[in-house]
């Protein structure tokens, strides 16, 4: 499966925490994070991750654009909490694309453990025949060209 990866400043420390808790199920899949996010967790745990651009210079947005093609079949995003009077767009356009997509997406750690230990569990296999760069699509795909 595709899982993509975003922490905030404030919770970097939390999303290192939890991958390396998890590391043994986030290891049979496919990772992306923006990139200082990716660094941090890859640090902590080993982990392959494909870097993307940093949060800032337009990584959430290229998650979000994964989001939009339905490519992504998992979204952890520990996100600031802090209240604030601006309405941030792109984290406005994510959360809309996994709605659109059924795409189940983690805001906090306690929904993020329910979601990856579904995903140990088989549990978010239907995603498989969605996400068009999965494994049984590529497949698929290759035997009716």
């Amino acid at each position: 499966m595709e899982i993509a990866l975003i922490a905030h400043d404030l919770k970097k420390e939390l999303m290192a925490q939890f991958c390396i808790a998890y590391c043994g199920i986030l290891s049979k899949h496919n990772l992306c994070a923006t990139a200082i996010t990716a660094k941090y967790i890859s640090d902590a745990t080993g982990l392959k991750i494909e870097p993307l651009l940093s949060g800032k210079q337009g990584g959430e947005q290229q998650i979000v654009s994964r989001l939009a093609y339905n490519e992504i079949d998992l979204l952890i995003y520990f996100r600031d909490t802090r209240p604030s009077s601006e309405i941030d767009m792109v984290e406005h356009e994510m959360l809309r694309m996994c709605d659109v997509y059924n795409i189940p997406v983690a805001t906090n750690l306690a929904t993020a453990e329910v979601l990856v230990c579904a995903l140990e569990r088989g549990d978010l296999s239907w995603r498989e025949y969605l996400n068009p760069r999965s494994e049984y699509n590529r497949k698929k795909n290759k035997k009716n060209p």
